[in-house]
């Protein structure tokens, strides 16, 4: 499968911490879909995903509008797999548009802080947390997020990074 990740970064501080960013972020996106595999990838399509490095002014506002909360949030994840015909046009799409996500800096920088793991890691765990969102995984049930968080601890093996909820159970 060809993957490709348009990421914008909208806040210079991004490259500041993890100046080869845009590599991480493709290193990210291949290894949680080569892990996960959904069977509706397997068709050798082009994959299409959008990531937008931003800031907490810009992701409370989409949190307001979107989601009806206004606070900022670490990230938001916009699937297009939510959308109820996008299963029945796969065949007809060229490109496998998974669909947005957008982080904030001063969110992810203050978690990583307060948790005491580097920005660096915390950043691999939130976007496959965002990616997983793109697959169609959740957390709302608590099926759901058990199921969820054993894949992303599953996935944060590969880059040898620890169970973020360790100290949580």
């Amino acid at each position: 499968m060809t993957i490709k990740l348009n990421v914008n970064i909208e806040d210079k501080h991004w490259k500041q911490l993890l100046p080869r960013i845009e590599e991480l972020s493709q290193e990210v996106l291949q290894t949680t879909l080569n892990f996960i595999n959904p069977s509706f990838l397997q068709n050798k399509k082009e994959i299409s995903l959008n990531l937008q490095l931003s800031d907490d002014k810009e992701i409370q506002s989409l949190n307001k509008y979107f989601r009806h909360l206004d606070k900022a949030t670490n990230i938001l994840s916009f699937a297009n797999i939510d959308d109820e015909d996008f299963v029945n046009s796969l065949d007809k799409m060229e490109t496998i548009e998974l669909g947005d996500i957008i982080i904030a800096f001063e969110t992810m920088e203050q978690q990583s802080k307060e948790q005491e793991i580097s920005f660096h890691d915390h950043y691999i765990h939130i976007l496959i947390h965002g990616i997983l969102h793109l697959l169609g995984y959740d957390h709302i049930e608590e099926d759901e997020r058990q199921e969820m968080e054993d894949m992303e601890i599953r996935i944060l093996t590969l880059f040898d990074i620890s169970n973020p909820y360790s100290e949580q159970d």
